[in-house]
């Protein structure tokens, strides 16, 4: 179903060559993976350079590292047009963790730090994991629990913590730690970011975890110990104090693209449920003359078009420089729920061949449902969203009693 939203020319000019890729190079490859089966680092590698002769690479970053120089807002349909397959992210690279990471270091990054790090990591040279979140009771959904602490000895950072779901852990050329840097002060004014090389002495990658929805390219998510990591004081990322307000900027965007991403694996997913009722047959009809399966595709065609237009409408606000917290928030919740029932639905509408792995439907199945919690859990999402509506009440009732007492 296309629908005409306000995505400038720009915008509808890179998707239009998006999904030209994905479509004449991504999904017949794609098509002949077996579900769930991995692909190799030279196949990611193939891709990528595909993708730079269809003019779609990192459509996010700045010309100089690599990238197309892209508005936020018109680049993220390229998000939406990477999420029809597992395997197109890393290959436009636009993949999490590393797009984040690239935008943590194009903002607050070195010279230096940009030359080193950014580049190699837009070219596709080397991974990046981010690491913040910790086993308990350290840091997680209330991120001010980090025990992880970096101390300066004289020209040195000196890190010692423990940190789990470290995406990219095992692939990474560099991590990015958030640690307390200020003891006496509250975790929002005293953490920092910091760069650790992977080879780094003391840095210990203790396992990769087993989980669902394992993806069909090589990353990890690991658990990860800091064992008196040293590394220069010019590691430091942005300023001292600055890591809160850094993961702030980092994880706003981070979010609405992976909006973007799930909200175009549930397009596909429509795409093959609208295919395969049109195909099967059953009790005297198509599947496509079943009034309760065209409802039931009906409304997840308009859930996802309301979900998708929340995003938009966010990544608007972002652009132009604003936090956007609460309707990136509201975005977060209300796509991860919406792209778990719209491939819930498709895959139901499929039957036996959607539980199958002929279609990518199960693989997909799989992989949404760790959306409800990566990048923060619906539960935090809806707090932050239910503390400005309350908030915003109480001020109301306050002006009420107010001119009623003045009566």
């Amino acid at each position: 179903m296309d629908i005409a939203y306000n995505d400038s020319e720009t915008a509808r000019e890179v998707a239009s060559r998006a999904r030209t890729f994905m479509n004449e190079v991504v999904l017949p490859l794609d098509r002949e993976r077996p579900g769930g089966e991995q692909v190799s680092q030279e196949t990611i590698d193939e891709l990528r350079e595909q993708a730079r002769e269809y003019d779609v690479y990192a459509p996010q970053m700045p010309e100089e590292y690599g990238g197309m120089g892209l508005d936020f807002r018109d680049a993220m349909l390229v998000y939406e047009e990477a999420g029809r397959s597992l395997i197109a992210p890393p290959a436009l690279r636009v993949d999490a963790p590393d797009e984040g990471n690239m935008h943590l270091l194009e903002i607050a990054g070195t010279d230096e730090q940009k030359a080193e790090w950014l580049r190699p990591l837009v070219e596709g040279e080397i991974n990046s994991a981010f690491a913040m979140t910790e086993p308990m009771d350290g840091a997680g959904a209330d991120p001010k629990m980090i025990r992880t602490t970096a101390e300066l000895d004289g020209d040195e950072w000196v890190i010692d913590g423990h940190k789990w779901w470290t995406s990219n852990a095992v692939e990474a050329g560099v991590f990015i730690v958030l640690a307390r840097t200020d003891q006496d002060t509250h975790p929002y004014s005293g953490c920092s970011m910091i760069l650790v090389p992977a080879d780094a002495d003391g840095l210990d990658i203790t396992r990769s975890i087993p989980h669902i929805g394992e993806p069909p390219v090589e990353m990890s998510h690991a658990e990860v110990k800091f064992s008196d990591v040293r590394v220069p004081k010019e590691n430091l990322l942005g300023g001292e104090g600055e890591g809160f307000t850094l993961a702030q900027k980092r994880l706003g965007p981070a979010r609405l693209t992976q909006c973007m991403r799930y909200s175009g694996m549930a397009n596909r997913a429509l795409e093959v449920a609208k295919a395969y009722m049109n195909e099967r047959e059953a009790f005297g009809d198509k599947l496509t003359e079943k009034q309760s399966l065209r409802f039931d595709l009906a409304e997840a065609a308009t859930k996802l078009h309301a979900a998708q237009s929340m995003v938009r409408h966010a990544a608007e606000l972002v652009a132009s420089g604003e936090e956007a917290r609460i309707p990136v928030s509201m975005s977060k919740n209300f796509t991860a729920n919406v792209t778990q029932d719209v491939i819930d639905t498709s895959l139901q509408v499929c039957g036996a061949n959607g539980i199958g792995k002929d279609l990518p439907i199960a693989e997909f199945y799989e992989y949404v449902r760790q959306f409800r919690i990566v990048d923060g859990p619906e539960e935090v999402h809806k707090r932050i969203v239910a503390r400005e509506l309350f908030d915003d009440i109480r001020d109301e009732e306050m002006d009420f009693v107010t001119r009623y007492e003045e009566q």
